[in-house]
């Protein structure tokens, strides 16, 4: 009999996607055969993993890392529908990793609801058939009153797989009490019902400021406070642009603080409205004496040492955003390395034609930032698909070599107007100190990021700082974070 846990919130970013990681993780360590699920989820950062055809489909990156976790591929029944904003309110939908339309939220309803969540419940029934425990992970408030009649995520999963319910409290943003208690009062009574406990999450200070907290809302609920996590980011990729600054504002991430100036690099990346898969820069953000900045449109380069265009959900708007900002102007000033990928690479090109295919506004051409010799063409076509390319070093990966391994999801082809180096093989393209890929997960790959960071030293005379060797890796790190927090014999999971 397989069991079933939901990792639901009383709120959005309350830590669902870190404890269903680190619960995959402890599980795996015990030898359990245990498989991450979301039912439906609304994420632009995604990856390309096989359905239980062997098609390449996609599905959120939560769910990818939570695999990973587990210890077992990743495929689409862990993330059956995903929805992927690309502005003015609409959707594009995913259903078992293919995209079937451009929805907004209300024709989605009414038109895809029944779909989804058939889809949903078959993709449950499939994984447990394989495995012995599937750890589900909720979507923002499980007490969403307007929504409970089609809360897929939440409230159809508990329903339909018989799941024990965790609920996380964010105590980071006040009110963590009042919170709780109103969660479990607008709750379905049989959902309700479900809660086996309660998990206090991103805490700042003494835990024992807490207890009476604890023990009055245990009796006022009946439901156990199991334990207190303490604030820390075990460095999971992020699900969602929420965590980023908005459009207006910078941010900087990374260790390039932990080290002197003359040991550290910053690496920009415009903060694009429609940004998408921005997990491809936490690669780089991790490795000491890198800081990852985001920037405002409007932001000149003058203080970055590289900068980095990232994927969009909406090439062609985006691009136009920077050209109203001047950033198109400010890059073709820079002198530093600049690498492209996905949407950012076919900006970087000469010109996007059949651009109203993706572009919310009627343009059929519009002028890319003309520093790479490719012109790319929209069609209806997408391409997702896991790929293994072959360096072949030029350009910003000048001194890269051997094979690097990532997926492609993207609209558009792109071609070459005159010969270039092609690094990345496929649609790449280099200058001397200009790349672009459409292969995410490239700074995944140890070769193309060391390859990357040196050209960035090196173009700054800077002496790049060692690797500590000693990191655990994220997987092990959240299910450390759940381990020293909760008594994992509280939960209900085998363990």
């Amino acid at each position: 009999m397989t069991e079933t846990v939901l990792v639901a919130g009383t709120e959005s970013h309350a830590g669902k996607s870190t404890v269903a990681a680190g619960l995959c993780r402890l599980l795996a360590r015990r030898g359990v055969a245990v498989a991450p699920y979301k039912a439906q989820n609304m994420s632009n950062n995604a990856r390309a993993v096989a359905d239980t055809d062997g098609d390449w489909g996609e599905i959120g990156v939560s769910q990818y890392v939570q695999a990973r976790a587990a210890e077992t591929p990743a495929d689409t029944d862990m993330n059956p529908v995903l929805l992927k904003p690309r502005g003015d309110g609409e959707s594009q939908l995913v259903i078992r990793g293919e995209a079937v339309d451009h929805v907004p939220a209300g024709s989605y309803y009414e038109t895809y609801w029944e779909e989804a969540r058939r889809a949903a419940v078959e993709s449950y029934e499939r994984l447990a058939d394989r495995y012995d425990v599937v750890v589900a992970e909720g979507a923002g408030s499980i007490a969403e009153i307007n929504l409970r009649h089609r809360d897929l995520a939440n409230v159809e999963t508990a329903r339909f797989a018989d799941a024990s319910v965790l609920l996380l409290v964010n105590v980071e943003r006040g009110g963590a009490f009042a919170s709780l208690y109103g969660t479990l009062e607008l709750m379905p009574d049989d959902v309700r019902d479900r809660v086996f406990g309660a998990i206090l999450t991103k805490f700042r200070g003494d835990p024992t400021l807490l207890e009476s907290g604890i023990d009055e809302i245990e009796d006022r609920t009946g439901v156990p406070v199991l334990g207190v996590i303490p604030y820390d980011d075990p460095g999971l990729p992020e699900e969602d642009s929420v965590s980023l600054p908005s459009p207006g504002e910078s941010a900087t991430v990374g260790t390039g603080d932990d080290v002197p100036p003359d040991r550290s690099v910053t690496v920009g990346v415009p903060r694009l409205p429609r940004i998408s898969n921005f997990t491809d820069l936490e690669p780089l953000a991790n490795e000491p004496g890198v800081r990852v900045a985001y920037l405002p449109l409007e932001s000149d380069c003058d203080r970055v040492d590289a900068v980095v265009l990232p994927g969009t959900k909406n090439t062609v708007d985006d691009l136009l955003a920077l050209r109203d900002a001047g950033f198109d102007e400010r890059l073709r000033e820079f002198t530093g390395p600049v690498v492209g990928i996905c949407g950012g690479y076919q900006m970087l090109g000469e010109r996007i034609t059949n651009a109203a295919v993706e572009s919310t506004a009627d343009h059929e051409v519009v002028d890319g930032f003309g520093l790479l010799p490719v012109e790319t063409r929209f069609s209806t076509d997408k391409r997702v698909e896991r790929v293994t390319r072959t360096l072949d070093g030029a350009g910003p990966l000048a001194d890269a070599d051997g094979t690097v391994s990532g997926y492609e999801i993207h609209m558009g082809q792109s071609t070459l107007t005159c010969p270039v180096e092609r690094p990345v093989g496929g649609e790449s393209a280099a200058t001397d100190r200009i790349l672009g890929t459409y292969l995410h997960g490239l700074f995944e790959n140890e070769n193309a990021r060391t390859a990357f960071l040196d050209a960035v030293f090196r173009t700054t005379d800077r002496t790049r700082p060692g690797v500590d060797a000693s990191r655990r890796s994220p997987y092990d790190r959240a299910a450390d974070l759940l381990a020293d927090s909760v008594p994992v014999s509280d939960l209900p999971c085998n363990l």
